[in-house]
């Protein structure tokens, strides 16, 4: 009895050893990232980029130029989303011909969607400081006019943004059979809140799909995701419905 007992020990701390260095790996910043970047287990998988900024420039056409604002040469780390899981996905799918398999979102749909989730969520942390600003307001100056201003606008453009989501219905139910979605519970999943659980929550399209009482099947999958690729085409202003084909 006492040798099992050890035996089921010794396999318990090795579980618990493996599932650390599983969490302290995803959150170890990636190949290429500053060596300052620390560990950060809260922060989850994480991919590099290289941060840029718009400079003035006399020589350039338009005035301006974008220079690269990595630290030392190194890259940045964000936290990966779920379209950087798609992107990792559609690479390791071949075609017939062996070639990398496409995304199924545009670079520009993908961009679009990280503006609308940086913009909500400064805009959120923003407003604690507005609340901040109107609790001084009447004892002198704040110093809080640009940051008012920027907060002002910033809230205009994702008003803007969400005006092109629109209140329309990214799958709905009486368009598909009940034994496709997934049984009577399946209920009508809307454009705003398949944006907002996407971009916003990091929610996967099977999450999505199960959310709202839909089977989280493959053809039920493209068929949310390609009505996100539409409801992303909106909000860059590029046409009311036209759907992006994979490339």
């Amino acid at each position: 009895m006492t040798v099992f007992n050890s035996k089921a020990g010794a396999a318990r701390r090795l579980t618990e050893q493996e599932r650390l260095a599983a969490i302290i790996a995803r959150a170890t910043p990636v190949e290429g990232c500053g060596p300052l970047i620390p560990v950060a287990p809260a922060r989850g998988p994480q991919v590099a980029f290289v941060p840029h900024v718009v400079m003035p420039d006399e020589k350039a056409a338009d005035g301006y130029k974008v220079e690269r604002t990595g630290w030392r040469g190194f890259s940045a780390a964000r936290a990966a989303d779920v379209f950087d899981v798609l992107e990792r996905i559609a690479a390791k799918r071949k075609d017939k011909d062996g070639n990398p398999g496409g995304s199924p979102f545009s670079k520009g749909q993908v961009n679009v969607a990280r503006l609308y989730r940086d913009l909500v969520e400064r805009h959120d942390a923003g407003g604690m400081r507005c609340a901040s600003l109107e609790a001084r307001r009447g004892s002198g100056p704040s110093g809080g006019g640009e940051f008012m201003d920027a907060f002002i606008a910033e809230g205009e453009q994702i008003a803007l943004m969400r005006r092109r989501i629109g209140h329309g219905v990214a799958m709905a139910v009486r368009r598909v059979r009940p034994s496709k979605r997934g049984g009577p519970d399946a209920r009508p999943i809307l454009d705003r809140a398949l944006v907002d659980a996407i971009c916003l929550e990091g929610c996967s399209f099977r999450a999505v799909l199960e959310r709202h009482g839909w089977a989280p099947s493959g053809q039920n999958t493209r068929a949310v995701m390609v009505a996100l690729a539409a409801i992303l085409d909106r909000m860059q202003g590029c046409g009311l419905g036209a759907h992006h084909k994979p490339s």
